[in-house]
Order: structure tokens, then sequence, then C-alpha cells
């Protein structure tokens, strides 16, 4: 299948050039509508940055078991700190993903009315350096999944700050994943099952190697492939909900490498970008219509995530 992630660059969307813009909000949006994913050159995140993030995570994962699982924190449903090899599954699925990962999130203050709300960060003691620079990337990552956020709220005829307010504050959780060599046949489990995201939007680096896919509307699955500058951008369920699917929510996996490759870790970084709990996701009266009627329950993105979260196990 030759259909290929389509390609854009958010320094057109900056530029101050109403025409290149325009053109931006017009081809991402359509992207969005056609395949639910696009490739995004010119955001925030500085090659320097990427590279000590992955050398970061490496050092992390390589600890010791033992040392990795005093970062487990029990009844906060895995939302910070660490989460053991097979522990999460795609909704639907018994066989656990093979993968281990860490959550950062969201930096509160003291005076914030979510305070309550959100875990605490955890701190690593053995890499005080993982803990600033996944710092430094979550904010950088936010910063691009406002401005994407911006363009798609022009695109579904919305104020273009319309999701600002929202994101401040938000519930968003950056993401480093392991997946560990494989060393024996798995049964059925694959590194990440066919599955959609629960948030508004996920930005994720490290789509460089073969692996992640994308069911397109014709049910086929293609590559997604981003060059070492993109960082790949997908549309989430509540976007989804939100314009009354208007934006898609793709299903998309990580397969298993062929057998050569077996011996090998991957690694890759999703941000996954949430509103704050209180937000609306109501289907928006500028995207339901005689030929597109509402074709979803009225809900709060906190509801939602709460349920989605059931269903995984994970609560």
């Amino acid at each position: 299948m030759t259909q290929t992630i389509p390609s854009v660059n958010l320094s057109d969307f900056i530029s101050g050039d109403s025409t290149r813009k325009n053109n931006f909000v017009q081809a991402i949006g359509k992207a969005y509508q056609e395949i639910g994913f696009v490739a995004l050159k010119g955001h925030f995140l500085e090659e320097q940055l990427v590279s000590s993030l992955y050398e970061e995570c490496k050092n992390f994962f390589e600890l010791p078991l033992e040392i990795k699982q005093k970062y487990e924190i029990e009844g906060i449903g895995g939302q910070r700190g660490y989460t053991g090899f097979g522990k999460e599954s795609a909704k639907g699925r018994s066989e656990g993903d093979l993968k281990e990962f860490w959550h950062f999130g969201q930096l509160i203050t003291e005076d914030s009315k979510y305070k309550d709300e959100y875990p605490e960060n955890v701190l690593v003691e053995e890499l005080p350096e993982f803990n600033k620079v996944g710092q430094e990337v979550y904010e950088k990552l936010e910063k691009t999944g406002i401005y994407v956020l911006r363009a798609l709220a022009q695109f579904v005829g919305l104020d273009e700050f319309y999701f600002d307010g929202f994101i401040k504050e938000g519930n968003s959780i950056l993401r480093p994943i392991h997946y560990p060599p494989i060393t024996q046949e798995p049964k059925e489990a694959v590194r990440a099952a066919a599955h959609t995201d629960i948030n508004l939007i996920t930005l994720l680096m490290g789509a460089h190697g073969k692996g992640l896919q994308v069911q397109n509307h014709e049910g086929e699955w293609i590559d997604a492939v981003a060059q070492p500058d993109e960082l790949m951008i997908n549309v989430g369920d509540m976007l989804s909900r939100h314009t009354n699917n208007k934006l898609k929510s793709t299903i998309h996996q990580v397969t298993n490498p062929p057998k050569e490759l077996w011996g090998s870790s991957r690694y890759s970084v999703p941000f996954f970008m949430h509103p704050v709990s209180d937000m609306k996701l109501d289907c928006l009266e500028s995207c339901v219509d005689d030929k597109n009627p509402k074709q979803f329950e009225d809900t709060t993105a906190g509801e939602y995530l709460f349920e989605r979260l059931r269903e995984l196990g994970l609560v």
C-alpha cells in the first residue's frame, strides 16, 4: 500500500503570512479527516534535547528491575512513574503489550484548582538528569500541541484560541516507552496492540523506525514512518467526539519487528495531550448538521478518561 502520511511544517502556521497559515490549517485539517495522522516539521523540540531524552530513557530502563520497581506507585492507575513490562493491554485484549514505560505529568502550582486532582510527579533519585530533561521535553511538546490545536480550531470553525484555556494545566502525559528485545516467539502479544488514543491529540517522538502502523478508512495497514526531524501527530478519541468525528481518531498499532531484529530494543516517546477534567466534550455545533447528525452523548473529559481507564484495567 503506497498511501503515505502527509507532512506539514509548523513554521508556516506561525510565519505571520496569512496565506501560508491558511494553507497549513487546510492541509492539517484534510490530513486528519482522511487518515487521522500527520508528520510535523518545525516543532519546538531541538535536536540536542531529543538526543538527551533518548540517552536518559535508556539510562533509566537499563537500571536493575528492583530499582525501577520502587518507582511503581500503587493506587494511582499508573498515571505517574514506572509501569512494568506487560502490565498494560489494549481495550478488548487479555495479552499485555510487550513494553514498559514511565509517566511524566503536568507541573501544577500550589494554588491551582487541579492541585488535588493530579498525582505528584515521581523523581528518580539515581538519575537527576532524567527528571530535568523529561520536564523540558514535556513543556516543548505541550507548546507544539497548543499550536496544532489552534490550527484545528480554525479548521472546524472555532476561535483560534478556543483550546488554550482547556490545555493550560491539562492532564497531559509524557510517556517514554521501552520495547525490550523479544526473546521468544510471542504467543499473541505485539509491542502495542491495535488501539485508538483516549486524549485530544498525541505527539509522538521516535516513529523513525518501522513498527508503527496506521489503519486507513479502507481497513488497510499503512507504515507510519517519520523523518528524524518530524513528530508524528494523531487525533485522539476526545477530539474525535468533540468534533463529531469530523476529525478522525485512527486505529494504530506497533508491530513486532522481523525476527532478525528481535535482539534490539525500541524506544518511543508519545506525549498524550489531555485537557482539564471539566472540559465539556459535547459535539460542537459547527460539526453537526443534517448530513452528519450528532453521534455522541454529552460528557466531560474527566468522566470519559475514567471510563476508558477502567476499560483498560488501569483503575
